[in-house]
């Protein structure tokens, strides 16, 4: 049953929000009393806590097992995006930002595990970009992984981006593009518009 109501409270959180849903909200979806989620979690904090790290790993599997099949670098990163954004419901209810207003100690948990994997991801990407010519060999792999992590945590920003006026698809779309611009050589620029255009079509 824990796995069960795991499940369905995270599906809900993407879906509506951390903020918005509710503990009754989750109950009644289930068709099950309040009281039985309580003898699993003691309150919405911990439901909370659980849904976001078990929200990681799917990701984090996810996100590995895209890495395995050695994909050309730039190809990577579009499934990656790809993949994240159907996880996360395009995040139309911006969970991160609800997460960090109102659960700010999960959110700083989850945003250093975030960090540490994605550092790692980006790092191998970067290298084997470089040595498959299709990445500038002059690049700081430092500087790049923790710019491109900066930057996909800082779109997020509803007060900057807010998303009446960047869609989150759109905007993940046009970082991606972005950062991919300022590190390809000619050749992985030719690889990078024959996805776009394609994704275009």
């Amino acid at each position: 049953m824990k796995e069960k109501i795991l499940q369905k409270a995270t599906d809900m959180f993407l879906n509506f929000g951390f903020k918005s849903v509710t503990m009754d909200d989750i109950a009644n979806k289930m068709g099950i009393s309040k009281k039985t989620i309580y003898t699993h979690y003691a309150n919405k904090t911990a439901l909370v806590e659980d849904s976001t790290m078990y929200m990681f790993g799917v990701i984090s599997n996810g996100i590995d097992l895209i890495c395995d099949l050695e994909k050309n670098p730039i190809e990577e990163l579009y499934e990656i995006k790809k993949f994240v954004m159907m996880n996360l419901k395009n995040e139309k209810s911006s969970p991160q930002y609800q997460l960090q207003k109102y659960y700010p100690k999960i959110h700083d948990i989850v945003r250093k595990k975030n960090f540490e994997v994605m550092q790692e991801c980006v790092v191998r990407n970067v290298e084997k970009g470089i040595a498959l010519g299709i990445y500038r060999e002059n690049l700081n792999i430092e500087f790049v992984s923790r710019i491109y992590f900066s930057g996909v945590h800082s779109i997020k920003d509803l007060q900057v981006f807010p998303i009446e006026q960047f869609p989150v698809s759109i905007l993940m779309d046009e970082y991606l593009e972005y950062h991919l611009r300022g590190i390809v050589t000619p050749t992985g620029r030719q690889i990078l518009n024959k996805i776009i255009n394609s994704n275009q079509e």
